[in-house]
Formats: C-alpha cells, sequence, structure tokens
C-alpha cells in the first residue's frame, strides 16, 4: 500500500526542523548537483546524505523501502545509454552486435545514476520525515503559500494511499469479470495501461469534486485564515538551509580541484 506518512523518528535533531526548511534545503542541496555530469560531486553528496540520515531519525533499511523505485530509474538510465548513446569514446569493454560498451559510456551512466540518487533522496528524506498537516501549516505560515493551494496539496498528499486500493479494486473486479492477460506480455501490458488510465479518470472526478467541496468551505473567498497550529521558523531552521548549501558547493568544489567536473552545458 502506498503510504506518505512519516517513517522517522519524530525526536531526531533534524526531523524537529521546519518543514518548509527542510525543503528549502533539499531543494538547495539538490539543484546545485544539477550543473555537473562528472560522477564525483553526486558520489560526495550522497555520501553526505546517508552519512546525515541518523540524524533525520531514519533508518538504512526504511530508506530502500521508500528509495526502490529509483533503482528502476537507475536500471532505466544504464539500458538506455548502452544502447542508445550518440558518443562511445573511450576504450571499448564490450562488443556484441549492435551494442558496444565503452569506458566513457559507462562513466556517463555512472555519473547520471549517482545524479540520480544524489538528487532525489533528498525529497525522499523530507517527506519521510514531516508530517503532511505540519507541510500545509508551515507553507501557509513561513513560506506565505496561499491557503487554497497548500490546503489542496495537503488533501491530494491524503488521497494518495487510495490510488493503491484503487488499482486493486479495479484490478480484482476485471479478474471476477474474466478479464487477466495471463502469460501473455502484450496483453499485460494493454490491461496495465487500461487500469492507469480507468484510476486517472477517477483521479480527475476525485480531484473535481475536492475542488468543489473546498470551495464551498470558502478556501476561495480571499479572507484571512487563522492558524491553529503555530510553525516557527528558527535560526537552527537558517542552519540546515545555510549547511545544504555549503556541503552542495563542497561537493562542487572537490570535483573542481579533481579536474573531474563536467558541467551541463557546454
Amino acid at each position: 500500500m502506498i503510504s506518505v506518512e512519516p517513517v522517522a523518528d519524530p525526536t531526531a535533531p533534524l526531523a524537529r526542523r521546519n518543514p518548509v526548511a527542510k525543503v528549502a534545503a533539499a531543494l538547495v542541496f539538490s539543484f546545485t548537483l544539477v550543473a555537473t555530469l562528472d560522477p564525483v560531486a553526486p558520489a560526495l553528496a550522497l555520501a553526505v546524505e546517508l552519512a546525515v540520515l541518523p540524524l533525520f531519525g531514519i533508518r538504512y533499511r526504511v530508506l530502500a523501502r521508500r528509495a526502490w523505485p529509483l533503482l528502476l530509474g537507475a536500471v532505466g538510465i544504464l539500458v538506455s545509454l548502452v544502447l542508445f548513446a550518440a558518443e562511445r569514446d573511450g576504450r571499448t569493454l564490450v562488443e556484441a552486435g549492435p551494442v558496444v560498451v565503452t569506458s566513457g559510456v559507462l562513466l556517463t551512466a555512472l555519473g547520471l545514476v549517482l545524479r540520480l540518487f544524489a538528487v532525489a533522496l533528498p525529497g525522499v528524506i523530507v517527506f519521510a520525515t514531516t508530517d503532511p498537516t505540519d507541510l500545509a501549516d508551515a507553507l501557509i505560515q513561513n513560506a506565505k503559500a496561499p491557503p487554497r493551494f497548500a490546503i489542496g496539496a495537503l488533501a491530494a498528499f491524503r488521497l494518495v494511499p487510495m490510488l493503491g486500493q484503487e488499482w486493486q479494486m479495479i484490478s480484482m473486479a476485471r479478474r471476477a469479470r474474466g478479464v487477466d492477460a495471463g502469460r501473455n506480455p502484450l496483453a499485460r501490458l494493454r490491461l496495465f495501461a487500461s487500469t492507469g488510465f480507468g484510476l486517472l479518470v477517477g483521479a480527475i472526478r476525485r480531484g473535481t469534486r475536492l475542488a468543489v467541496a473546498m470551495d464551498a468551505r470558502g478556501f476561495d473567498a480571499g479572507t484571512p485564515r487563522t492558524v491553529a497550529r503555530r510553525q516557527r521558523f528558527t535560526p537552527a531552521d537558517g542552519l540546515l538551509i545555510a549547511g545544504a548549501a555549503l556541503l552542495a558547493g563542497g561537493a562542487l568544489a572537490v570535483s573542481v580541484a579533481l579536474g573531474t567536473f563536467r558541467p551541463l552545458v557546454g
């Protein structure tokens, strides 16, 4: 079942930080790494992320369960570059018909895979340590986000677990009607696409009903809303953002010093 609830120890030092500060730190840390294609900077960033994980109160096994879709993305990147890379510089390692694997292709793939993990893991950590209600409150109070947007995002987070339940219900209903792909991979793919389309239609209908219900309750009235849970932005939250920027900049500086820095553009 899909879950969006926090799985970290709420008493951990960094898990207690303001949700807006954690989101800002994750964005600063991730966007800095987008500037390079080399594997050194994201490898250092990934090592830092794994090192500070206990400070967020998350166990490595729990993080692996949350971040397993990244492995699929990494495999997709590797296969795509091995089969369709335009530049195949470096020493040839494997040559089997049209498939030619060179050291340059593997180095590029390694850099992209490491950058995928280094950029995505901060977001996984943030949402694994943050309650959605606290995040919505902090967006309204500290980031001055419109209440309609923040509460709408909170409602969307709360509805995410229903997607897994609906997928299971649609699959079981079709199986009860004799619609089953069996062992045919093409039929399985076609059935997957049609189930996904049905899930999308249901999500759009639920979103429309939710928007109408929110407007009926005055979320679009423009009047000031009261705050039930105060979210305070402390100097420690600012230090978290500054620390993320320094660590990301340090990873880039090491990459430049070693001569491996490869800018994304140019």
